[in-house]
């Protein structure tokens, strides 16, 4: 049976080396212990039979958004729809703190246009959003992609899980 919940501290190697693994191949950005450690909270899991099979996180960046971060899900289980679901919960709780849009940077644009988002011009989201860039590798570089998607009434109840 599939579990999502809230991650644990027991969870972060798990995390680490999902995230770091996918990072390794180019297709999502490294994440430290650290960080994960210290945003822990912001990120869920998905397991199955107590296997850990994903996670993702959402982080809030001001009072309107916040963002999908971080999400991967193991190679065996891909194309198993836990991507989509580990994105409906994310969303489910920013509809539930009363956040109106969710944006993520990706590789992965295809995966999110199926998700309901739309791709923008990443230059048109708050500069709030690149606080954290300057940390990253590829800071002033960036490649990732933006979408982005309205979370209102409809939205909610299309990814009610």
């Amino acid at each position: 049976m599939i579990n999502l919940r809230k991650a644990k501290v027991a969870d972060v190697e798990n995390i680490h080396a999902l995230i770091n693994h996918y990072a390794q191949k180019g297709l999502m950005l490294a994440r430290s212990r650290s960080m994960l450690y210290e945003f822990l909270r912001e990120f869920i899991v998905v397991e199955e039979n107590g296997v850990f099979l994903g996670t993702g996180g959402l982080h809030i960046i001001w009072e309107d958004l916040a963002e999908i971060r971080a999400l991967a899900v193991v190679e065996e289980a891909v194309g198993r729809g836990i991507g989509h679901q580990i994105v409906g919960k994310l969303i489910e709780e920013a509809g539930k703190l009363g956040i109106p849009r969710v944006f993520a940077l990706t590789y992965q644009k295809d995966f999110f246009i199926k998700c309901g988002f739309k791709e923008i011009p990443k230059e048109t989201l708050s500069t709030k959003v690149w606080k954290e860039c300057i940390n990253c590798p590829k800071f002033p570089n960036c490649d990732e992609i933006a979408v982005i998607l309205e979370t209102n009434s409809d939205v909610l109840n299309e990814w009610a899980i």
